[in-house]
């Protein structure tokens, strides 16, 4: 099974990297550890993905770290997204 992006995915990759992971990064301090990013439809299939997933673009990552809680509100304070998911049910 290949999970391999395309040149447009890469290129989200690269955004996504560049705008959002890269300067979440260092506004934490800490080590972000990046679960899951692009996923071949295959992929997203295997997993449980819906089929209308950022994660197939390119466009999207889910992340854990030593502070969900802290990430997911540097998130919702300092960039802007599509979609941000609260799996621990903080606030």
């Amino acid at each position: 099974m290949l999970n391999v992006p395309n040149e447009k995915q890469v290129a989200n990759l690269q955004k996504l990297v560049t705008n959002v992971l890269d300067p979440l990064r260092e506004m934490y301090c800490k080590a972000i550890t990046i679960n899951s990013g692009f996923r071949s439809p295959e992929v997203n299939k295997l997993v449980g993905g819906v089929s209308t997933s950022g994660h197939l673009l390119g466009t999207c990552a889910d992340l854990n770290c030593s502070d969900n809680k802290e990430i997911y509100n540097l998130i919702k304070d300092h960039f802007p997204f599509r979609q941000l998911i609260n799996e621990h049910n903080f606030e």
